[in-house]
C-alpha cells in the first residue's frame, strides 16, 4: 500500500499535470487504475499496451506525438532504461509485479518492501483517487486480479443488489452481478483498437455500474451490447473446454481463434470450476503458442522450470501466469510441464 506521503505526492503530480500520458496494461486492473487516475484531473491521453507488458522504445513515438509533461506507467512489469533516458520528463510508475531497479523514475511497488505482497495496481490508484463515486471501478479492478479488496464491505453497503450473499472470491467473480461487471471490463478490451479506445472513452464518463448492467443510458447500452457480442463466443468456448476435463492433473484446452484472445478468461473461470487442476489454455498465432496458466498452487515456479531449454518465455503471478512458446518446441514444453507437475506435491 502507498504511504500518506506517497499518496499526497502522486495526487499533486496528477492535479498539476497539463498533458499527462498514461501507459497501462490491457487488462481490467490496468484499465481501472488508468480510469481512477485520469478522473482526478481529466487531462491527457491513455495508451493501452497490448504486446508484451513493458514500455520500451517501440512505444516512444507516443511521447513524440503527444509531447506530455508527465508520463504515468500503470500495471506494466517493465520499463526499458533507454526509454526513461530519452523521455527527459518525469516518469511515475505504479506496479505490483517483480520489482526492477531503474534510474530516474518515481517507482511505487509494494513488493519492494514485501516480496510476498499482492496488491493490484487498482488498489493503489484508488488510494490516490479518493473519490467515493469511483468505488465501483476500484472494486472491479481489484477483483479482476483475483484479489478481495479491503473495501468490499463498503461496496456491498453501497450496491447490495450487485453482491451475492456468500462473499468469497469465486462466488463474487463467477456467480454475481458484480462478477458480470468484471467480465464486461475484460471483454470491452477485446477487438479492434479503435473500438476499444471508444469503449474506454465511454467508460471514463459512466457514473455508476447500474448504468451499464441495466443499460440505463445510451452509453451504458452501447457497452453492454458490445460485451454481449463477445460473451456469446466465449460461452461456446467455455462449454467446449469443460468437455476436456479428465482425470489428469493438467487440463489442456486449445482453441482456434486468431483475432480474439480468451485464454486468460477461460483459464480464470476453469480454475474456479476445477480448483484441484492446473489449467493450460492456448491458441496458435504467428508460429507461436500463446498460453495462460492457472492453479491454486505456485504454477509460476512450475512454468519457470518447464521453460528450461525451451524457445519461449513466460511468467506472472504465482497462481496466474502466461507464456509464449515457439510452435516447434511445443511438444517438448508440454512434456516438461507434465513432468514438473508430477514432481509438485
Amino acid at each position: 500500500m502507498l504511504t500518506e506521503n506517497e499518496i499526497m505526492f502522486l495526487h499533486e503530480e496528477l492535479k498539476t499535470a497539463k498533458n499527462p500520458l498514461f501507459y497501462y496494461d490491457n487488462d481490467p486492473d490496468g484499465l481501472c487504475a488508468f480510469l481512477l487516475l485520469y478522473k482526478i484531473n481529466r487531462e491527457g491521453r491513455g495508451i493501452i499496451v497490448n504486446s508484451a507488458p513493458k514500455v520500451d522504445m517501440k512505444l516512444f513515438h507516443k511521447v513524440t506525438e503527444n509531447n506530455p509533461d508527465k508520463i504515468f506507467v500503470l500495471d506494466l512489469s517493465e520499463i526499458e532504461q533507454e526509454f526513461i533516458d530519452n523521455a527527459k520528463r518525469p516518469i511515475i510508475w505504479i506496479d505490483h509485479h517483480q520489482p526492477m531497479k531503474l534510474k530516474n523514475v518515481h517507482y511505487y511497488n509494494p513488493r519492494i518492501k514485501d516480496p510476498e505482497a499482492y496488491i493490484p495496481t487498482t488498489v493503489m490508484a484508488y488510494q490516490v483517487n479518493q473519490k467515493p463515486e469511483d468505488l465501483w471501478i476500484a472494486t472491479i479492478g481489484c477483483l479482476s486480479d483475483y484479489c478481495m479488496p479491503k473495501y468490499i464491505d463498503e461496496f456491498a453497503k453501497k450496491y447490495p443488489h450487485l453482491m451475492p450473499k456468500k462473499k468469497d472470491l469465486d462466488t463474487i467473480i463467477f456467480n454475481s452481478p458484480l462478477g458480470n461487471l468484471v467480465r464486461i471490463f475484460f471483454f470491452l478490451l477485446k477487438g479492434k483498437t479503435s473500438e476499444v479506445k471508444k469503449c474506454v472513452t465511454i467508460l471514463s464518463r459512466i457514473n455508476s455500474p447500474d448504468e451499464i448492467l441495466n443499460q440505463e443510458t445510451p452509453a451504458g447500452k452501447f457497452l453492454y451490447q458490445r460485451f454481449e457480442k463477445f460473451n456469446k463466443k466465449y460461452e461456446v468456448l467455455f462449454k467446449e473446454a469443460t468437455k476436456k476435463v479428465g482425470r489428469e492433473k493438467l487440463l489442456i484446452f486449445y482453441y482456434d481463434q486468431e483475432k480474439l484472445s480468451f485464454t486468460s478468461d477461460l483459464a480464470n473461470e476453469l480454475s474456479s470450476k476445477y480448483p484441484k487442476k492446473a489449467i493450460l489454455i492456448y491458441r496458435r498465432k504467428s508460429g507461436e503458442m500463446k498460453c495462460s496458466l492457472r492453479a491454486r498452487f505456485d504454477i509460476a515456479s512450475v512454468l519457470a522450470k518447464a521453460l528450461e531449454g525451451i524457445d519461449g518465455y513466460g511468467g506472472g503471478h504465482p497462481n496466474a501466469c502466461g507464456a509464449v512458446i515457439k510452435e516447434e518446441d511445443w511438444d517438448q514444453f508440454l512434456s516438461n510441464l507434465n513432468r514438473r507437475l508430477k514432481e509438485k506435491k
